[in-house]
């Protein structure tokens, strides 16, 4: 999804917050826990990054990256984020082109930037050159995948030509939204990236400075997840 060519939206407060007990599959416990004690599920790592947004139709919310220690989570960094243009959609139900941001939780595969890794990052970097696409083509083999160059399969006007987005993708992570097994028509394209000059079309993206430390802060051997959701509700980031 283009990030950052939808200006910045004031959200509608069309959907009522639905109850305030715990979401469907939400661990039980205080609501004074960190968040992702309160979790269902937490990729089974050690490292977690949350984010969230009050309603559906918000678009901004809260990055939070967390360490589990000793058996308790403790965060290690925040900061403010947005997401799509319109708002939040359930990941398993999306549909690509809808300006949304998939709620769920997902793998990190890779970083990537166009400027070079920050100092201490552990996680796979991919430099992004001229020759590099991220394809979004339904009809192409290498649907949802970064390719270099673009292959012949691949329409460049359904791809998304990586260097030409020099703020928002200074630095990213991929975020494994229909990544391992892809769904044509599901949506491509999703990572945590630098801001651009709103909301996103689909992604999350933090200011610059949180997206330095993000991919310093990140170890492979801890297995990072990124859960994407909101504050309560069906797409509660306590349910995934």
């Amino acid at each position: 999804m283009r990030p950052g060519v939808v200006l910045a939206l004031v959200s509608a407060s069309s959907l009522a917050l639905l109850g305030s007990g715990p979401a469907p599959g939400a661990r039980s416990g205080s609501e004074s826990d960190p968040l992702p004690a309160r979790m269902a599920d937490t990729g089974g790592g050690t490292q977690l990054i949350t984010a969230q947004a009050p309603r559906t139709d918000s678009t901004s919310g809260t990055v939070t990256w967390w360490d589990l220690r000793d058996g308790q989570w403790v965060r290690a960094g925040s900061a403010p984020a947005r997401f799509g243009a319109s708002g939040l959609a359930e990941g398993a139900t999306r549909e690509q082109g809808t300006n949304t941001t998939p709620t769920g939780l997902y793998g990190l595969p890779f970083g990537f930037g166009i400027k070079a890794a920050p100092s201490g990052t552990a996680v796979t970097y991919r430099a992004v050159q001229d020759s590099s696409w991220w394809c979004q083509d339904n009809d192409s083999s290498s649907y949802n995948r970064w390719v270099d160059p673009l292959p012949a399969d691949c329409r460049a006007s359904e791809s998304e030509h990586l260097v030409s987005y020099t703020a928002q993708y200074a630095y990213g992570l991929v975020i494994g939204f229909n990544y391992d097994r892809p769904v044509r028509g599901r949506g491509a394209g999703i990572f945590l990236h630098v801001n651009g000059q709103g909301a996103t079309a689909g992604c999350v993206s933090v200011p610059e400075d949180a997206m330095q430390r993000i991919l310093q802060w990140a170890r492979p051997e801890k297995s990072p997840h990124i859960a994407v959701g909101t504050d309560s509700g069906a797409t509660a980031v306590t349910r995934y």
